[in-house]
């Protein structure tokens, strides 16, 4: 303010003594105190003028000027234009900011995996992230501003959206949603704002077939175990209420005991299922030597030959070729369970006459692949996507009629998927069917040298082979 003072002062000093010099050198008939008082009105209007041109320059850069330019430096306007300045790049500064913490949001909303999606108080589009997207097959950019009551046509979600009460989600199909390949997705809206929607959707649909095949697993094993608990309730009320001979009763008994084997077979496999899903995947410190598992698989494949088929003539045709003189690093009790389904599935499955071969042979890409060949039936190409299931079979009496408990292929999956592994099924009606399990090179030990011969491994290097049952198991 003194500066401003002392300018007008000056300005007006100026002015007078201007007037007085001026009213000095000339002749006209005027009073030098008039002169004087001439200046000084004359320099007080032009400090006003300059003052008054120095605000309007301030105002116009209030409007429309940029705070990184300086509408002027010194005097009461600089002050008021610094002060400005200063509290327009603070804006700027929390604007800059606040546009960064919505795009952080923004950022986090569209890595989520669930979709979400704004919509205003007209339900109209605000922002979606690309989950959402996907989900209602829409276009992230394209799509804004339009009603999303025009765009998801389901009349499920239709009728959601029109009454309005929110308290529960809405589970409807999939925009990819097929029969083949159902698509489940959960959505619910939740008001904010003023009478803004926030819209949440998430894929549920591993956790409906999850649910399913829950669903399926306790009816399946209900079922698989009522039947012969009704077969052997039977027997045991015959054997209390009639009169039976010692031939009679010993039928009766031997019948008794086939079913309560194949009860107890349901009951081993699905023990089995449960510790591989439960167990720690198998460590780099155990493993099984190849020769010693082929030879093992084939005194037990030789053995469960004779007992299908006592008496028969020709019997199977096995062979067992050992083309890898490694190990197989792993848990052994899975590894000799895997295998051997495979090698009990193809005895099960294939005629007396039928051939067999089972081979284990090292990869180009040091993998390690575990075969079972035969000439059985085949199984036809709508069932091969679904052999792995459990408790599913082609045929459920042919393959109750063979011991089966459906869990066979299952247990097989699960073993070779926990030594990283995958199992591939090849099969043609009337032809036969090859079962392959891949283990990765990773998996394979080899010898630093090649022996020459094979020796006979020692007992102690396999401890647990001689006891090991496989499980029962189906063509699945």
């Amino acid at each position: 303010m003194f500066l401003r003072f002392f300018s007008f002062t000056l300005s007006q000093l100026l002015g007078g003594l201007a007037g007085w010099f001026v009213m000095s050198i000339t002749y006209v008939p005027i009073t030098d105190l008039a002169g004087v008082l001439a200046g000084v009105v004359l320099g007080g209007v032009t400090w006003f003028l300059l003052d008054a041109t120095r605000g309007v320059r301030l105002l116009r850069w209030l409007r429309v000027g940029d705070a990184a330019e300086v509408a002027m430096r010194t005097g009461l306007w600089g002050e008021v234009s610094d002060r400005a300045r200063r509290v327009i790049r603070a804006r700027e500064r929390e604007t800059q900011e606040s546009q960064h913490r919505l795009q952080d949001f923004l950022s986090a909303l569209q890595a989520s995996p669930n979709g979400v999606l704004l919509l205003d108080a007209n339900g109209q589009i605000e922002w979606l992230n690309q989950t959402a997207a996907a989900h209602f097959g829409l276009d992230a950019q394209r799509d804004l501003m339009q009603h999303l009551g025009n765009l998801v046509r389901d009349p499920g979600f239709a009728s959601y959206f029109a009454q309005r009460d929110f308290r529960h989600a809405l589970i409807m199909p999939g925009r990819e949603s097929t029969a083949a390949r159902p698509v489940k997705l959960s959505v619910q809206l939740h008001p904010y704002g003023n009478g803004r929607l926030l819209l949440l959707s998430s894929d549920i649909t591993a956790v409906e077939q999850a649910e399913a095949m829950r669903r399926d697993f306790v009816a399946n094993v209900s079922h698989e175990i009522r039947t012969p608990l009704t077969v052997l309730a039977g027997f045991v009320e015959t054997l209390q209420t009639l009169p039976l001979n010692d031939e009679e009763r010993q039928r009766y008994l031997t019948l008794m005991a086939q079913q309560a084997d194949r009860m107890q077979s349901l009951v081993n496999d699905l023990l089995v299922l449960s510790r591989l899903e439960g167990r720690p995947l198998p460590s780099d410190a155990e493993a099984i030597a190849v020769p010693a598992l082929m030879r093992q698989l084939e005194q037990d494949g030789r053995a469960l030959s004779a007992v299908m088929n006592p008496g028969a003539e020709p019997r199977h045709q096995l062979r067992f070729e050992s083309l890898l003189s490694g190990d197989i690093v792993g848990a052994p009790s899975e590894l000799l369970s895997a295998m051997g389904n495979l090698v009990s599935n193809a005895i099960r499955y294939t005629p007396p006459a039928g051939s067999i071969v089972v081979r284990a042979r090292l990869l180009a890409d040091d993998r390690a692949e575990f075969s079972v060949s035969d000439t059985g039936p085949g199984i036809a190409p709508e069932h091969l996507p679904r052999l792995t299931e459990r408790f599913y079979r082609v045929d459920r009496s042919r393959s109750r009629d063979t011991g089966g408990t459906g869990l066979g292929l299952a247990i097989v999956k699960h073993v070779a998927q926990r030594h990283g592994g995958e199992l591939i099924i090849d099969s043609t009606p009337g032809k036969g069917s090859v079962f392959k399990i891949i283990f990765p090179a990773s998996r394979v030990r080899l010898p630093k040298e090649a022996p020459a011969s094979l020796p006979a491994a020692p007992a102690a290097s396999a401890p647990d082979l001689a006891s090991s049952r496989w499980s029962q198991t189906t063509e699945s």
